[in-house]
């Protein structure tokens, strides 16, 4: 009997469950009851999952067509199915006038920046980082015992390019999220270029990982990728995902490009064949669709306008927000905010010290999905709540 995708999603899927693109997209039912549990939550109630920053959607069918397409070779490791890594690699480095060896694949960029802190910094080279940015790199740098330097957001919680090369000196590796998560918050390519270049003045042995995993969202004519630095410059590397903009946050797929002798200095970290057999067609065939992705970008710019427009509306304020989610003022702690959003149905994301007191984190999800939690928050922000959550997510 052949394999259609209606069959095979019918035979997997329990009933009332999410679609194969919300499994995809790291969204269904089953994740949302691990990262966040039933409590405080109505009885048999399907919650609005605004806290992780997925795409709401999932994969486009071109994607999903694909992986049902690799069924059929699920019994084969990586290295023996007809598409390997090598394909996917070839596709990004086509894409970027780049060779094969500037090109690094990980199951989810995650990885790549946990390999970039083993091997860029030891208890004499720290680690750099904005704070707050996104963790991974301070958290693992911090179990391995090796020093942080923590450089304060400037006044609209952008990341401090005078912080930054400041404390670099010296540093093993700086970390240089952009946009930036939690603040959304972005820095046009002359200023990431004039990063680079400082740093490179001041501590020229020092790695530079700028990630760009919100990249496809960003509409500030301003900006620009740094792939083409990093390829060109030495001790530079960006970072990319398929879990944002390509809708495959559940599948694990990332990869790193630049400087190739670098990019060779985080392989030697890497575990070999990390990207099954179903993640590579479906990375691949993704990644060949620039169509898709620039429809995604659009939908999501509708959203985020919208949205901000409804804060706007309430009087709460928002960051200049280029990515999938924002950063909010509400001017009252996050753990209340987000426990009388969750009773309602709306989840939101957690506590980003130090602005835990007065800022949350929300990331779009539909048009329907804002519009019915856009009612939920102006409920909730006409009350009083306080109570306390001890939820988190990333």
């Amino acid at each position: 009997m052949s394999l259609s995708r209606r069959r095979l999603f019918q035979r997997l899927s329990p009933v009332e469950a999410s679609s194969p693109a919300e499994w995809i997209a790291a969204r269904g039912r089953e994740a949302g009851l691990t990262e966040f549990g039933e409590q405080g939550m109505a009885a048999g109630a399907r919650p609005i999952r605004i806290a992780s920053n997925e795409n709401p959607l999932g994969p486009g069918q071109h994607v999903l067509d694909a992986i049902v397409g690799k069924f059929p070779e699920a019994h084969r490791y990586p290295f023996n199915a007809k598409q390997t890594e090598g394909a996917l690699i070839t596709a990004i480095a086509q894409k970027n006038a780049a060779k094969n060896e500037n090109v690094l694949l990980a199951p989810g960029s995650g990885e790549l920046l946990v390999h970039a802190v083993r091997a860029f910094t030891s208890a004499s080279k720290p680690l750099v980082t904005a704070w707050p940015s996104y963790e991974t790199p301070r958290d693992i740098a911090k179990k391995m015992g090796i020093p942080v330097r923590e450089a304060a957001l400037d006044g609209k919680l952008r990341i401090d390019i005078a912080k930054m090369v400041e404390a670099s000196k010296g540093a093993g590796l700086v970390f240089f999220c952009n946009p930036n998560n939690p603040t959304a918050t972005v820095h046009g390519k002359s200023a990431a270029v004039d990063l680079v270049k400082a740093i490179r003045a001041a501590s020229p042995e020092t790695v530079i990982l700028i990630d760009e995993a919100y990249h496809d969202y960003v509409t500030d004519p301003a900006y620009g990728s740094m792939i083409d630095v990093a390829l060109a410059t030495p001790n530079v590397f960006v970072t990319r995902t398929f879990s944002k903009a390509y809708g495959m946050a559940g599948l694990r797929a990332g990869y790193a490009i630049g400087h190739a002798p670098t990019v060779k200095s985080i392989a030697a970290y890497k575990m070999p064949y990390g990207l099954g057999t179903l993640t590579l067609g479906g990375a691949i065939v993704g990644f060949a669709n620039d169509a898709h992705i620039a429809s995604e970008r659009k939908r999501n710019t509708e959203v985020r306008n919208f949205t901000v427009k409804a804060f706007a509306d309430m009087g709460v304020t928002a960051t200049d927000s280029q990515t999938n989610f924002l950063f909010l003022d509400i001017k009252r702690p996050a753990a209340g905010f987000r426990d009388a959003c969750r009773a309602q149905g709306v989840l939101v994301g957690r506590d980003f010290p130090p602005y835990e007191k007065t800022h949350v984190r929300v990331s779009l999800g539909t048009m329907d999905e804002m519009k019915k939690a856009v009612e939920v928050f102006k409920k909730v922000l006409g009350s009083t709540t306080t109570t306390s959550s001890k939820d988190k997510q990333q």
